[in-house]
Protein backbone atom coordinates (compact mmCIF):
# COMPACT_ATOMS: atom_id res chain seq x y z
CA UNK A 1 0.00 0.00 0.00
CA UNK A 2 3.07 2.36 1.02
CA UNK A 3 4.51 1.71 -2.40
CA UNK A 4 0.93 2.28 -4.78
CA UNK A 5 0.90 5.77 -2.59
CA UNK A 6 4.75 6.66 -3.28
CA UNK A 7 4.12 5.51 -6.80
CA UNK A 8 1.28 7.98 -7.45
CA UNK A 9 2.97 10.63 -5.96
CA UNK A 10 5.85 10.46 -8.22
CA UNK A 11 3.45 10.03 -11.22
CA UNK A 12 1.35 13.16 -10.13
CA UNK A 13 4.89 14.53 -9.89
CA UNK A 14 5.88 14.58 -13.47
CA UNK A 15 2.32 15.01 -14.94
CA UNK A 16 2.85 18.45 -12.87
CA UNK A 17 6.15 18.80 -14.93
CA UNK A 18 5.54 17.32 -18.21
CA UNK A 19 5.02 19.36 -21.14
CA UNK A 20 1.61 20.39 -22.20
CA UNK A 21 -0.94 18.37 -23.50
CA UNK A 22 -2.36 21.16 -26.10
CA UNK A 23 -0.44 23.60 -27.75
CA UNK A 24 -2.57 25.17 -30.48
CA UNK A 25 -2.75 29.09 -31.45
CA UNK A 26 -6.04 30.76 -30.58
CA UNK A 27 -6.54 33.99 -32.54
CA UNK A 28 -8.75 36.64 -31.27
CA UNK A 29 -9.95 39.73 -33.59
CA UNK A 30 -12.56 41.00 -35.93
CA UNK A 31 -11.74 38.69 -39.00
CA UNK A 32 -10.24 35.64 -36.40
CA UNK A 33 -11.79 32.68 -35.18
CA UNK A 34 -12.67 34.17 -32.15
CA UNK A 35 -14.31 37.48 -31.80
CA UNK A 36 -13.65 38.47 -28.36
CA UNK A 37 -10.48 37.57 -25.65
CA UNK A 38 -12.88 35.82 -23.14
CA UNK A 39 -14.03 33.25 -25.59
CA UNK A 40 -10.79 32.36 -26.61
CA UNK A 41 -9.93 32.01 -22.72
CA UNK A 42 -12.40 30.18 -22.38
CA UNK A 43 -11.37 27.75 -24.83
CA UNK A 44 -7.72 27.61 -24.03
CA UNK A 45 -6.60 24.11 -22.92
CA UNK A 46 -2.96 23.90 -21.21
CA UNK A 47 -0.12 24.74 -23.40
CA UNK A 48 -2.02 27.02 -25.58
CA UNK A 49 -1.62 30.11 -26.84
CA UNK A 50 -4.04 33.14 -27.36
CA UNK A 51 -2.80 35.64 -29.59
CA UNK A 52 -4.49 38.56 -29.64
CA UNK A 53 -4.33 41.07 -33.27
CA UNK A 54 -4.22 44.57 -33.49
CA UNK A 55 -7.00 46.41 -32.08
CA UNK A 56 -9.33 48.12 -29.92
CA UNK A 57 -10.86 45.74 -26.87
CA UNK A 58 -13.21 46.30 -24.45
CA UNK A 59 -14.80 43.49 -22.78
CA UNK A 60 -15.52 42.84 -19.14
CA UNK A 61 -12.61 42.01 -16.46
CA UNK A 62 -10.87 39.07 -18.11
CA UNK A 63 -10.11 36.46 -15.95
CA UNK A 64 -7.14 33.52 -17.14
CA UNK A 65 -8.11 30.16 -15.29
CA UNK A 66 -6.74 28.30 -16.91
CA UNK A 67 -2.95 27.10 -15.96
CA UNK A 68 0.44 26.90 -18.53
CA UNK A 69 -0.88 29.63 -21.20
CA UNK A 70 0.14 32.33 -23.17
CA UNK A 71 -1.36 35.91 -24.01
CA UNK A 72 0.19 37.57 -26.67
CA UNK A 73 -0.41 40.40 -28.33
CA UNK A 74 0.28 41.06 -31.80
CA UNK A 75 1.02 44.93 -33.54
CA UNK A 76 -0.11 45.84 -29.80
CA UNK A 77 -3.78 45.21 -29.27
CA UNK A 78 -5.54 48.24 -26.67
CA UNK A 79 -7.80 46.30 -23.82
CA UNK A 80 -9.44 49.20 -22.64
CA UNK A 81 -10.62 49.23 -18.78
CA UNK A 82 -13.10 52.54 -20.05
CA UNK A 83 -12.23 54.00 -16.49
CA UNK A 84 -14.83 51.18 -15.00
CA UNK A 85 -12.82 48.01 -14.35
CA UNK A 86 -9.69 45.68 -13.51
CA UNK A 87 -8.71 44.83 -17.08
CA UNK A 88 -7.10 41.57 -16.77
CA UNK A 89 -6.63 39.43 -13.97
CA UNK A 90 -4.22 35.70 -13.86
CA UNK A 91 -6.04 33.39 -11.50
CA UNK A 92 -3.92 30.45 -12.69
CA UNK A 93 -0.33 29.09 -12.27
CA UNK A 94 2.64 29.68 -14.70
CA UNK A 95 0.45 31.91 -17.05
CA UNK A 96 2.30 34.23 -19.60
CA UNK A 97 1.16 37.92 -20.31
CA UNK A 98 2.78 40.01 -23.00
CA UNK A 99 2.87 42.30 -25.79
CA UNK A 100 -0.71 44.09 -24.64
CA UNK A 101 -1.50 47.64 -24.37
CA UNK A 102 -3.47 48.07 -21.07
CA UNK A 103 -5.55 51.33 -19.93
CA UNK A 104 -8.04 53.10 -18.11
CA UNK A 105 -8.84 51.25 -15.29
CA UNK A 106 -10.66 54.48 -13.31
CA UNK A 107 -10.09 55.33 -9.99
CA UNK A 108 -12.11 53.32 -7.03
CA UNK A 109 -11.93 54.07 -3.26
CA UNK A 110 -13.70 49.67 -3.24
CA UNK A 111 -11.26 48.12 -4.69
CA UNK A 112 -7.90 48.72 -6.30
CA UNK A 113 -7.97 48.13 -10.22
CA UNK A 114 -4.77 47.04 -11.96
CA UNK A 115 -4.37 47.01 -15.41
CA UNK A 116 -2.92 42.94 -14.58
CA UNK A 117 -3.89 41.45 -11.05
CA UNK A 118 -2.37 38.14 -10.10
CA UNK A 119 -4.12 36.56 -7.19
CA UNK A 120 -3.06 33.28 -5.71
CA UNK A 121 -1.35 31.95 -8.48
CA UNK A 122 2.53 30.73 -8.82
CA UNK A 123 5.38 31.62 -11.43
CA UNK A 124 3.46 33.96 -13.95
CA UNK A 125 5.66 35.76 -15.85
CA UNK A 126 4.30 39.49 -17.31
CA UNK A 127 6.45 40.98 -19.80
CA UNK A 128 6.95 43.49 -22.69
CA UNK A 129 3.35 45.20 -21.91
CA UNK A 130 2.32 48.66 -21.76
CA UNK A 131 0.25 50.15 -19.11
CA UNK A 132 -0.88 53.35 -19.55
CA UNK A 133 -3.54 55.36 -16.79
CA UNK A 134 -4.48 52.85 -14.59
CA UNK A 135 -4.59 53.21 -10.54
CA UNK A 136 -2.29 50.20 -10.37
CA UNK A 137 -0.40 49.19 -12.98
CA UNK A 138 0.71 45.46 -12.58
CA UNK A 139 -0.72 43.99 -8.75
CA UNK A 140 0.46 40.75 -7.77
CA UNK A 141 -1.30 39.98 -4.27
CA UNK A 142 -0.63 36.58 -2.60
CA UNK A 143 1.59 35.14 -5.38
CA UNK A 144 5.20 33.20 -5.07
CA UNK A 145 8.01 33.24 -7.69
CA UNK A 146 6.33 35.72 -10.41
CA UNK A 147 8.69 37.77 -13.13
CA UNK A 148 7.61 41.14 -13.87
CA UNK A 149 9.86 42.39 -16.48
CA UNK A 150 10.38 44.74 -19.78
CA UNK A 151 7.24 46.84 -19.35
CA UNK A 152 6.55 50.19 -19.31
CA UNK A 153 3.68 51.63 -16.49
CA UNK A 154 2.76 55.05 -17.01
CA UNK A 155 0.28 57.12 -15.31
CA UNK A 156 -0.53 61.32 -14.28
CA UNK A 157 -2.66 60.55 -11.35
CA UNK A 158 -3.71 64.04 -9.90
CA UNK A 159 -2.79 63.52 -6.43
CA UNK A 160 -1.63 60.21 -3.98
CA UNK A 161 -5.46 59.59 -3.48
CA UNK A 162 -5.96 59.57 -6.73
CA UNK A 163 -3.45 57.02 -7.57
CA UNK A 164 -2.01 53.38 -7.30
CA UNK A 165 2.02 51.98 -7.38
CA UNK A 166 3.30 50.91 -10.84
CA UNK A 167 4.26 47.51 -9.88
CA UNK A 168 2.63 46.32 -6.34
CA UNK A 169 3.61 43.24 -4.76
CA UNK A 170 1.93 42.21 -1.62
CA UNK A 171 2.21 38.89 0.43
CA UNK A 172 4.27 37.68 -2.51
CA UNK A 173 8.02 36.12 -1.99
CA UNK A 174 10.23 35.46 -4.78
CA UNK A 175 9.06 38.22 -7.07
CA UNK A 176 11.51 39.09 -9.33
CA UNK A 177 11.37 43.03 -11.00
CA UNK A 178 13.66 43.50 -13.72
CA UNK A 179 13.72 45.92 -16.65
CA UNK A 180 10.82 48.33 -15.89
CA UNK A 181 10.09 51.68 -16.23
CA UNK A 182 7.94 53.06 -14.22
CA UNK A 183 6.82 56.65 -14.38
CA UNK A 184 4.09 58.95 -12.54
CA UNK A 185 2.55 56.35 -10.01
CA UNK A 186 2.02 57.15 -5.99
CA UNK A 187 4.88 54.58 -5.48
CA UNK A 188 6.76 53.20 -8.08
CA UNK A 189 7.61 50.17 -7.06
CA UNK A 190 6.22 48.58 -3.71
CA UNK A 191 7.05 45.63 -1.76
CA UNK A 192 4.96 44.52 1.46
CA UNK A 193 5.44 41.11 3.36
CA UNK A 194 7.41 40.05 0.11
CA UNK A 195 10.57 38.24 1.42
CA UNK A 196 13.48 36.94 -1.15
CA UNK A 197 12.41 39.51 -3.74
CA UNK A 198 14.96 41.12 -6.40
CA UNK A 199 14.64 44.16 -8.07
CA UNK A 200 17.29 44.98 -10.83
CA UNK A 201 17.95 47.27 -13.88
CA UNK A 202 14.82 48.90 -13.30
CA UNK A 203 13.61 53.11 -13.36
CA UNK A 204 10.92 54.50 -11.51
CA UNK A 205 10.67 58.02 -11.64
CA UNK A 206 8.17 61.03 -11.20
CA UNK A 207 6.31 59.77 -8.65
CA UNK A 208 3.90 61.04 -6.38
CA UNK A 209 5.63 59.63 -3.34
CA UNK A 210 8.32 57.04 -3.48
CA UNK A 211 9.87 55.71 -6.43
CA UNK A 212 10.62 52.47 -4.50
CA UNK A 213 8.86 51.75 -1.27
CA UNK A 214 9.06 48.47 0.89
CA UNK A 215 8.32 47.08 4.43
CA UNK A 216 8.59 44.10 6.06
CA UNK A 217 9.98 42.55 3.37
CA UNK A 218 13.28 40.14 4.56
CA UNK A 219 15.72 39.19 2.35
CA UNK A 220 15.35 41.42 -1.01
CA UNK A 221 18.03 42.68 -3.48
CA UNK A 222 17.51 46.10 -5.22
CA UNK A 223 20.41 46.25 -7.60
CA UNK A 224 21.54 48.84 -10.21
CA UNK A 225 18.00 50.64 -10.60
CA UNK A 226 17.74 54.36 -11.48
CA UNK A 227 15.17 56.30 -9.06
CA UNK A 228 14.81 59.95 -10.08
CA UNK A 229 12.61 63.31 -9.32
CA UNK A 230 10.48 61.32 -6.94
CA UNK A 231 8.67 63.41 -4.50
CA UNK A 232 9.77 61.67 -1.45
CA UNK A 233 12.83 59.45 -2.77
CA UNK A 234 13.01 55.64 -1.86
CA UNK A 235 11.76 54.38 1.78
CA UNK A 236 13.02 51.47 3.01
CA UNK A 237 11.34 49.83 6.25
CA UNK A 238 11.00 47.35 8.69
CA UNK A 239 12.85 44.38 7.10
CA UNK A 240 16.47 42.75 7.33
CA UNK A 241 19.27 41.39 5.14
CA UNK A 242 18.36 44.16 2.36
CA UNK A 243 21.32 44.45 0.03
CA UNK A 244 21.03 47.45 -2.13
CA UNK A 245 24.10 47.99 -4.66
CA UNK A 246 24.71 50.00 -7.60
CA UNK A 247 21.70 52.19 -8.03
CA UNK A 248 21.13 55.94 -8.45
CA UNK A 249 19.47 57.95 -6.22
CA UNK A 250 18.89 61.22 -7.88
CA UNK A 251 16.93 64.79 -7.50
CA UNK A 252 14.81 63.93 -4.40
CA UNK A 253 14.55 67.63 -3.71
CA UNK A 254 11.93 68.93 -0.82
CA UNK A 255 11.73 69.22 3.01
CA UNK A 256 10.78 65.44 3.55
CA UNK A 257 12.32 63.97 0.39
CA UNK A 258 15.57 61.45 0.97
CA UNK A 259 17.56 59.71 -1.54
CA UNK A 260 17.27 56.49 0.78
CA UNK A 261 15.49 56.68 3.80
CA UNK A 262 16.13 53.33 5.93
CA UNK A 263 13.50 52.79 8.75
CA UNK A 264 14.31 50.24 11.45
CA UNK A 265 16.43 48.27 9.25
CA UNK A 266 18.72 45.37 10.35
CA UNK A 267 21.82 43.87 9.22
CA UNK A 268 21.38 45.62 5.26
CA UNK A 269 24.30 46.11 2.89
CA UNK A 270 24.50 49.33 1.21
CA UNK A 271 27.11 49.71 -1.20
CA UNK A 272 28.47 51.06 -4.70
CA UNK A 273 25.33 53.70 -5.06
CA UNK A 274 25.22 57.24 -6.18
CA UNK A 275 23.56 59.90 -3.86
CA UNK A 276 23.34 62.94 -6.14
CA UNK A 277 21.51 66.13 -5.87
CA UNK A 278 19.23 65.23 -2.90
CA UNK A 279 18.05 67.30 0.01
CA UNK A 280 19.27 64.26 2.23
CA UNK A 281 21.23 61.56 0.55
CA UNK A 282 21.01 59.20 3.01
CA UNK A 283 19.27 58.98 6.32
CA UNK A 284 19.63 56.39 8.80
CA UNK A 285 16.54 56.05 11.44
CA UNK A 286 16.59 53.32 13.58
CA UNK A 287 19.08 51.29 11.07
CA UNK A 288 21.00 48.62 13.06
CA UNK A 289 24.38 47.09 11.82
CA UNK A 290 24.46 48.98 8.55
CA UNK A 291 27.54 48.29 6.13
CA UNK A 292 27.84 51.18 4.16
CA UNK A 293 30.65 51.33 1.43
CA UNK A 294 31.80 52.60 -1.96
CA UNK A 295 29.27 54.56 -2.43
CA UNK A 296 29.10 58.45 -4.25
CA UNK A 297 27.79 61.01 -2.15
CA UNK A 298 27.27 64.32 -4.93
CA UNK A 299 26.21 67.49 -4.82
CA UNK A 300 23.60 66.80 -1.77
CA UNK A 301 21.77 69.04 0.71
CA UNK A 302 22.99 66.73 3.66
CA UNK A 303 25.00 63.44 1.68
CA UNK A 304 23.81 61.11 5.13
CA UNK A 305 22.36 61.93 8.05
CA UNK A 306 22.86 59.57 11.15
CA UNK A 307 20.54 59.56 13.65
CA UNK A 308 21.04 58.76 17.35
CA UNK A 309 18.71 55.57 17.57
CA UNK A 310 20.95 54.38 14.10
CA UNK A 311 23.48 52.11 15.95
CA UNK A 312 27.25 50.10 15.14
CA UNK A 313 26.69 51.24 11.34
CA UNK A 314 29.91 51.51 9.24
CA UNK A 315 30.76 53.75 6.81
CA UNK A 316 34.05 52.39 4.39
CA UNK A 317 35.39 53.66 1.39
CA UNK A 318 32.34 56.39 0.11
CA UNK A 319 33.52 59.29 -1.42
CA UNK A 320 31.93 62.41 -0.62
CA UNK A 321 31.80 65.56 -2.79
CA UNK A 322 30.56 69.43 -3.03
CA UNK A 323 27.80 68.31 -0.36
CA UNK A 324 26.36 71.18 2.01
CA UNK A 325 26.63 69.13 5.12
CA UNK A 326 28.35 66.30 4.68
CA UNK A 327 27.49 64.36 8.18
CA UNK A 328 24.22 65.51 10.49
CA UNK A 329 23.13 64.00 13.27
CA UNK A 330 21.01 64.95 15.97
CA UNK A 331 23.01 63.65 19.04
CA UNK A 332 26.55 63.86 20.22
CA UNK A 333 26.73 60.24 21.26
CA UNK A 334 26.04 58.59 17.75
CA UNK A 335 27.48 55.38 17.68
CA UNK A 336 28.27 55.01 13.89
CA UNK A 337 31.44 54.85 12.81
CA UNK A 338 33.37 56.24 9.47
CA UNK A 339 36.68 55.19 8.34
CA UNK A 340 38.79 55.09 5.33
CA UNK A 341 36.37 57.15 3.58
CA UNK A 342 37.30 60.50 1.28
CA UNK A 343 36.08 63.91 2.19
CA UNK A 344 36.52 66.69 -0.55
CA UNK A 345 36.21 68.90 2.85
CA UNK A 346 39.49 67.78 4.39
CA UNK A 347 42.38 69.66 4.65
CA UNK A 348 44.86 67.45 6.03
CA UNK A 349 48.23 65.71 4.89
CA UNK A 350 50.13 62.82 4.13
CA UNK A 351 53.61 63.40 5.30
CA UNK A 352 54.40 59.48 5.03
CA UNK A 353 52.87 59.12 1.49
CA UNK A 354 50.36 55.89 2.61
CA UNK A 355 47.33 57.50 0.96
CA UNK A 356 45.98 58.29 4.45
CA UNK A 357 45.13 61.83 6.18
CA UNK A 358 48.00 61.76 8.97
CA UNK A 359 45.01 63.78 10.89
CA UNK A 360 41.30 62.91 11.76
CA UNK A 361 38.29 64.51 9.90
CA UNK A 362 35.45 65.69 11.41
CA UNK A 363 32.84 65.43 9.27
CA UNK A 364 29.80 66.91 11.08
CA UNK A 365 30.14 70.67 10.99
CA UNK A 366 29.43 72.91 13.95
CA UNK A 367 26.82 74.76 12.02
CA UNK A 368 25.37 71.20 11.17
CA UNK A 369 24.76 70.86 14.72
CA UNK A 370 22.81 74.17 14.97
CA UNK A 371 20.84 73.87 12.36
CA UNK A 372 18.85 70.77 13.28
CA UNK A 373 18.14 72.21 16.45
CA UNK A 374 17.13 75.30 14.85
CA UNK A 375 16.43 74.81 11.41
CA UNK A 376 15.72 78.31 10.46
CA UNK A 377 19.22 78.62 10.82
CA UNK A 378 19.67 77.79 7.48
CA UNK A 379 19.66 80.60 5.52
CA UNK A 380 23.09 81.67 7.30
CA UNK A 381 24.68 78.95 5.50
CA UNK A 382 26.97 81.15 3.10
CA UNK A 383 27.28 83.33 5.47
CA UNK A 384 30.94 84.59 6.63
CA UNK A 385 29.60 83.33 10.59
CA UNK A 386 29.33 80.04 9.07
CA UNK A 387 32.92 80.28 7.82
CA UNK A 388 34.53 81.64 11.55
CA UNK A 389 32.20 78.28 12.93
CA UNK A 390 33.89 75.68 10.51
CA UNK A 391 37.22 77.07 10.95
CA UNK A 392 37.21 77.51 14.99
CA UNK A 393 35.54 74.09 15.10
CA UNK A 394 38.25 72.44 12.61
CA UNK A 395 41.61 73.86 15.34
CA UNK A 396 39.25 73.43 18.55
CA UNK A 397 36.95 70.08 17.78
CA UNK A 398 34.83 70.15 21.27
CA UNK A 399 31.54 69.86 20.24
CA UNK A 400 31.08 67.84 17.34
CA UNK A 401 30.53 64.16 18.18
CA UNK A 402 33.49 62.63 18.50
CA UNK A 403 32.13 59.20 17.78
CA UNK A 404 31.22 60.65 14.13
CA UNK A 405 34.87 61.07 13.29
CA UNK A 406 37.31 59.27 10.17
CA UNK A 407 40.51 58.67 11.51
CA UNK A 408 42.06 56.99 8.75
CA UNK A 409 40.32 59.52 6.18
CA UNK A 410 41.29 58.54 1.89
CA UNK A 411 43.66 61.52 0.45
CA UNK A 412 42.42 59.97 -3.14
CA UNK A 413 38.86 58.78 -4.23
CA UNK A 414 38.75 54.71 -4.81
CA UNK A 415 38.49 54.24 -8.09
Amino acid sequence: MKRRLLLAGFVAALAAKAPPLHAADLVVGPHAPYATIAQALTAARRGDRVVITAGLYREATLVVRTPHITIEGRDWPVLDGESLRTVLIIAADSVTVRGLVLEHTGVSNLDDRAGIRAEDVRGCIIEHNRLRDNLFGIYIQRSADCIVRDNEVEAHGASQTTSGNGIHMWYSPGTRVERNRVSGQRDGIYFEFSPGGVTTDNVSEHSQRYGLHFMFSDSCRYERNVFRDNTSGVAVMYSRGVVISHNRFERAWGSGAYGLLLKEILGAEIRGNTFSHNSIGLYLEGAVRMKVSDNDFVQNGWAAKVLANADENQFTGNRFSGNAFDVGTNSRTATSTFDGNWWDAYRGYDLNRDGIGDVPFHPVRLFALIVEKHPAALVLLRSPLVAVLDAAERVLPVLTPEALVDHHPQMRPRP
